[in-house]
């Protein structure tokens, strides 16, 4: 099979740990060999990953710049892009014994300059603060801000991916029996203009919701979205919470799931699955097993 798994941001960045390249070192180790279990099961395998705390991590030190010196969210986000996909791919060339081509491509994803997401940033990046601070910062910098639990963070612009330039490329190195990382972070944005030229944009796109056009663009047979929870819960929250094992794109439709965390995972699967693939969303140390139904939550 050709299986998409799209790693969490918890792949690389455990909830309450500083952000350090140690840590982020020693997580991406675990997701690889997760991962290379895939690959010796006989799959070929398209990674992505998220890149939130690290765009934000560089959008803050860009702060230090003058205004009319900061590097726009696109180039940041190549950035955060190169640095996360080398440490994914030197832990799963480690992983596979070196003996499987493995490859990180930037990856640009086409999005719509009249995308409504422009005039509503809803995405967050870069650290939480409390309200006073975010607060703050944002009169400062001008930046959006909104509440994130009990805490506050800055919020970017969040438009739907329409289209895959390097889709092209993708299928090359695929062919070929490499193991791809791509679209990171939801791809680098990118306008096409007038002319058929493309340009970046200010925004970063739902890593989740890229990667499922990622897998319907490449006709994959799965696409494993990897977090840190077992499954998709019913009646969340409440004393009644149950996992879901398997379940159909149309019944997805009926569940109360929060829109900042688990709902775009369920939308994302959902979306893959009514192609005629398989949406599996678990844990990232599961991921095989889900693969193979036997563990987290199947759409299809």
């Amino acid at each position: 099979m050709l299986v998409v798994a799209a790693l969490g941001g918890n792949a690389l960045l455990q909830r309450g740990q500083p952000l350090t390249a140690e840590n982020q070192r020693a997580n991406a180790r675990r997701a690889a060999q997760s991962l290379a279990a895939i690959v010796r099961a006989g799959h070929r395998l398209v990674v992505t990953h998220g890149n939130g705390p690290q765009i934000g991590l560089l959008a803050l030190q860009g702060a230090a710049y003058k205004p009319d010196e900061a590097y726009p969210l696109d180039v940041l986000g190549s950035q955060t892009v190169g640095m996360i996909g080398y440490i994914i791919e030197q832990e799963l060339e480690n992983a596979l014994d070196h003996d499987r081509p493995v490859a990180t491509l930037l990856t640009q994803i086409l999005v719509d300059a009249k995308d409504p997401a422009f005039a509503r940033p809803t995405k967050f990046i870069g650290p939480v603060y409390d309200r006073d601070e975010a607060h703050a910062r944002a009169e400062a910098a001008g930046w959006s801000i909104a509440q994130d639990g009990d805490k506050w963070r800055r919020v970017v612009p969040s438009p739907i991916p329409q289209e895959i330039p390097d889709l092209g490329v993708l299928r090359l190195l695929l062919d070929q029996g490499v193991v791809v990382i791509c679209s990171g972070g939801g791809g680098i944005p990118v306008l096409r203009l007038e002319d058929g030229s493309l340009t970046g944009i200010e925004a970063v796109i739902d890593k989740d919701a890229a990667s499922a056009l990622l897998a319907r663009e490449l006709g994959a047979d799965a696409l494993l979205l990897l977090t840190d929870v077992p499954a998709v819960m019913r009646d969340f929250g409440t004393d009644r919470q149950r996992a879901i094992g398997d379940i159909t794109p149309e019944e997805t439709m009926e569940l109360d799931l929060p829109d900042g965390s688990m709902g775009p995972k369920v939308a994302a699967a959902a979306d893959f699955a009514t192609g005629g693939g398989m949406g599996g969303i678990g844990r990232l140390d599961e991921a095989a097993e889900i693969l193979e139904g036997r563990a987290g939550t199947r759409i299809a």
